[in-house]
């Protein structure tokens, strides 16, 4: 047997083990951590509750990403993210490639509301942790716009993919109106975040057992901040056209007075 082959075959052997070790740490810690959450949102009030559950989720993130690092499975510079940490009143959207870019996103950041699918608020293992850190259901309009509005206004980081659901025609998705509609009732700074992935892995359609090639890279840098002023379909538009230029041939900026990091 050539020694290159040999030697690439005990690595897939060892991405293999250590792929699916990964994803059982982070099925193990989701579980741990679900199911006291789920009674803490019973029992504590919501000014003790939400930060807990918040701050819960980011440490259970970031070593779940810790041990991808620690394995070799994931490879990635998360130290632009840590620039926001301690900021309040800002709205995060990034473009969403990927299942793994919430996990990524929230690992840094310690008071971020997400908007998530409703379906997960009955989910074993992310149930309890999204009652507690207080979310935003994505099922009802109103609700869901006057909630982010408030968390937003109270000092905390919303995250919002614009594109609505992960990336199904690369770089980006057309941009959901009801995303403008958010930013601009919450009336607080976009910060736009570009993420890359050299890897399908958790696209759209790919299953999660699925073992792909590794290690998963990603890239991750922050963009343009901006306001939603004005007309909210023109405001989606632009933000759009910021994406599509940062992902391919054009690098310039949309807005006259953007804030680039």
């Amino acid at each position: 047997m050539p020694k290159g082959k040999g030697a690439g075959g005990l690595l897939a052997f060892y991405y293999s083990i250590a792929f699916y070790f990964c994803l059982a740490v982070f099925g193990i810690s989701c579980l741990v951590w679900s199911l006291p959450a789920a009674l803490l949102y019973r029992i504590l009030p919501r000014r003790w509750g939400q930060p807990l559950g918040q701050l819960g989720i980011m440490l259970g993130f970031r070593w779940f990403l810790g041990v991808m690092r620690f394995t070799g499975v994931f490879r990635a510079d998360l130290s632009a993210l840590d620039r926001l940490r301690a900021e309040g009143g800002l709205v995060i959207a990034p473009n969403h490639p990927t299942m793994l870019d919430a996990v990524i996103l929230i690992s840094r950041l310690p008071r971020v509301v997400c908007i998530t699918k409703a379906t997960l608020w009955d989910n074993l293992f992310l149930g309890g942790g999204i009652r507690l850190a207080g979310y935003v259901r994505n099922d009802l309009p109103l609700p869901m716009i006057r909630r982010a509005a408030t968390a937003v206004q109270g000092g905390q980081q919303l995250l919002i993919f614009p594109e609505g659901s992960r990336t199904a025609h690369p770089p980006v998705d057309p941009f959901h109106r009801s995303f403008a509609v958010i930013a601009r009732a919450t009336r607080a700074p976009v910060q736009t975040v570009l993420i890359e992935a050299d890897s399908p892995y958790l696209r759209k359609g790919w299953p999660l057992f699925r073992r792909p090639s590794l290690p998963l890279v990603f890239r991750i840098r922050l963009g343009e901040r901006v306001m939603a002023a004005g007309d909210p379909d023109e405001f989606v538009r632009t933000l759009e056209g910021y994406f599509r230029a940062q992902f391919g041939a054009g690098n310039g900026s949309a807005w006259p007075h953007a804030t680039s990091y």
